[in-house]
Order: C-alpha cells, then sequence, then structure tokens
C-alpha cells in the first residue's frame, strides 16, 4: 500500500511538472506496465484529480482544471517561494488580500516539514514590510478584467480620470500591468480610436460587457516600458529627455520608477525621460539626481534653468562673507553653459565648496 501511494505522488508529481504525457512515457519514469499506469490515472481521478485522456499514438494524460483545487505537490524551492509570496501579499494594493494571504499562509505553515518551516519562520521573523499608502483594488475587478483579456471581449466601465469628468469607455482590453501599489490597463478605447492606459482602482466596471474583439498589434513589445512612459513622461505638460552623464544601472538606482524611465545608450551614460506639468519641480528633480547632464528636450527646461541659476548665483552671493568665528566662507561655484550650438542644450554641472 504504501509502495502504490508512493507511487501515486510521484505521478502527479510529474503531471504536474508537464503538460501531456504518454503513457509509455508514464510507464518508463514510474518502472511500472501501461496497465498499472491506467489503474493509477483510475485511482488519482477517484481522489479528485482531474486528469485527461488526450489522443495519438499510444494515448496520454493531461492534468486538467477541475471543480475543486485539489491538493498540489510543492518541492522545498516552490513552497518557500509561495510562502515569501504570500507574505508579501499581505502588503498589496488588493482589497482583502492581507487576511486571505494571513489564512493561506497559516495553512501552509502547517504542513511544511521542519526544515522548511525553519526557513519561513526566520525569514518571517527578520522582515518587516512597511504599509504602502494609497488606493485598493476590488480581487473582483481584477479578475474580471483578467478574464476579459482572456477572452478578449470588450469592457464597458466608468472612469474617473484624474482631472476632468468621469465617462463611460469601451475598450478593449488587452494586458493588466503592474507598478508597486498600482494597476494599469493597457486597452484600445474604441471611443477615442487609440491605445490609452487606465488606473484600475479609477475603473467601475458596467455589465455586461461587451462583444469579443479580434486581437490588435500591441502598441510596444515591452507593455511596462510603454506603461512607465506613460505615466512618468507623457501625461505632463513638460516632457524631459536628458542625456545623464552615468551608467544606466547607477542612475536607475536614484530615480524612482514612478517618476523617470532610464534607457542606456553605453557604458557610461543614458537617457532619462521624465516629465511634469511644472518646470520648477522638473528643475529640481534632475537637478537633484547626483550626475552631470544635458538637456535634449525641452527648450523652456532650458532657459527656465538658465533663470534658476542666476537666481541660485544670487543667493550664494550673499552668503560669500563671513562664517562662524571670522573665517571667510568658501564661495560655491554653480556653472551652467551650453555644451553644444544648439539653444535646447545645456549642461549643468553643481560643484562643492572650492
Amino acid at each position: 500500500m504504501l509502495e502504490t501511494s508512493a507511487r501515486l505522488l510521484r505521478m502527479l508529481t510529474l503531471l504536474q511538472a508537464h503538460r501531456d504525457w504518454s503513457g509509455a512515457d508514464l510507464a518508463g519514469r514510474l518502472g511500472v506496465s501501461p496497465r498499472t499506469v491506467r489503474r493509477d490515472v483510475d485511482k488519482l481521478r477517484l481522489l479528485g484529480y482531474p486528469i485527461d485522456a488526450i489522443g495519438g499514438v499510444g494515448g496520454g494524460y493531461r492534468l486538467g482544471a477541475g471543480a475543486a483545487l485539489p491538493p498540489l505537490l510543492l518541492d522545498d524551492e516552490e513552497a518557500v517561494a509561495v510562502a515569501v509570496g504570500l507574505r508579501t501579499a499581505a502588503a498589496g494594493a488588493v482589497t482583502g488580500i492581507a487576511e486571505t494571504s494571513v489564512r493561506a499562509l497559516a495553512k501552509l505553515d502547517q504542513v511544511l516539514p521542519a526544515r522548511l518551516r525553519h526557513q519561513v519562520g526566520t525569514l518571517s521573523s527578520a522582515v518587516v514590510t512597511m504599509p504602502m499608502l494609497g488606493p485598493t483594488i476590488d480581487p473582483a475587478v481584477l479578475t474580471a478584467i483578467a478574464a476579459a483579456v482572456r477572452d478578449r471581449q470588450r469592457l464597458r466601465f466608468d472612469y474617473t480620470p484624474a482631472e476632468g469628468a468621469a465617462g463611460v469607455r469601451d475598450v478593449e482590453p488587452y494586458r493588466l500591468v503592474q507598478s508597486g501599489r498600482r494597476w494599469y490597463l493597457v486597452g484600445w478605447d474604441t471611443g477615442r480610436s487609440d491605445w490609452r492606459t487606465f488606473r484600475v482602482d479609477r475603473i467601475a466596471l458596467r455589465v455586461p460587457g461587451g462583444p469579443r474583439f479580434a486581437p490588435r498589434p500591441l502598441p510596444a513589445e515591452d507593455l511596462a516600458a510603454y506603461v512607465a512612459l506613460g505615466v512618468t513622461t507623457h501625461q505632463y505638460r513638460y516632457q524631459a529627455v536628458l542625456t545623464m552623464h552615468g551608467p544606466a544601472q547607477a542612475v536607475a538606482d536614484e530615480v524612482p520608477p514612478t517618476i523617470g524611465v532610464v534607457e542606456p545608450i553605453d557604458a557610461h551614460t543614458c537617457t532619462l525621460r521624465i516629465g511634469s506639468d511644472s518646470l520648477d519641480q522638473l528643475a529640481v528633480w534632475v537637478a537633484a539626481f547626483g550626475f552631470e547632464f544635458e538637456i535634449r528636450e525641452p527648450p523652456e527646461l532650458v532657459a527656465h534653468l538658465r533663470t534658476l541659476t542666476a537666481r541660485l548665483q544670487r543667493a550664494v552671493g550673499v552668503a560669500v562673507g563671513v562664517s562662524g568665528a571670522g573665517r571667510a566662507a568658501k564661495p560655491v561655484r554653480l556653472d551652467v553653459f551650453a555644451s553644444r550650438p544648439a539653444p535646447e542644450t545645456l549642461t549643468w554641472s553643481g560643484l562643492g565648496p572650492g
């Protein structure tokens, strides 16, 4: 009996690891006859595992989707990954996910072997997840949108933008993109005949949805980068493009992904795309990143930085005099100069005391 149970668990592991198995392959991996494989498949079906027969030479088997969730077999790494994922999800942006994650984690903890329970416990005791403020999302809305993406079915929903009045949208949904606590829907807005990115927390779905649709070519191969550009740059009045004098990874470490998009040029420079409705805010951001840079766009930012530099130089001039116990303060030099003849290009080099 123990040998049979172990073989059933082994078969279940194989069926979960790959989509399709021929009867001969299963028999070979388990060291039994094809007839024994058929009997074991019947036993697993009686236990509630939906194992489908597939056609072909010699036939085969596939683990299908059932009405109830059967037990899953996880190896050590998978079990730890699930436990870590559940703990991280507890601080997520989906409404009710914290309580659900804790319940699932408690169930998993009960069945973990002692060696894995120790690993997960060590990680849990050492890691503190910071709560993240912001809107939450109804999991039913996420599920409905994901199903519409899968089934290629149009969605109808009320959408409340950051500015302006709410309106009804008819959209062909293509992908859900997550960035931190925010979820975005990338879709084709049929009313505007263009691609749009919608924040899911601003969506109120209408029932029923629309008809099925034929898929269109996506607006970009990398939809994560597409959404990032839309969130950080394209939605703003001023859209800056800068050449940063630093490796892309080093610059990306200083630029939050919700503020700008970094694209490598070579080993020593990169492009930064960043947007804002305020030139003052743009100027402060780009000067505070800690790298020398050249402004390629827009010309308004070049002119504004020249004005701001003159203002800072006047302010620094006030500080030149006596400081501390009779010591003369060293002037701070801010050099701003055009690095190319084109008026829209400007290089900023901020120098400390010296």
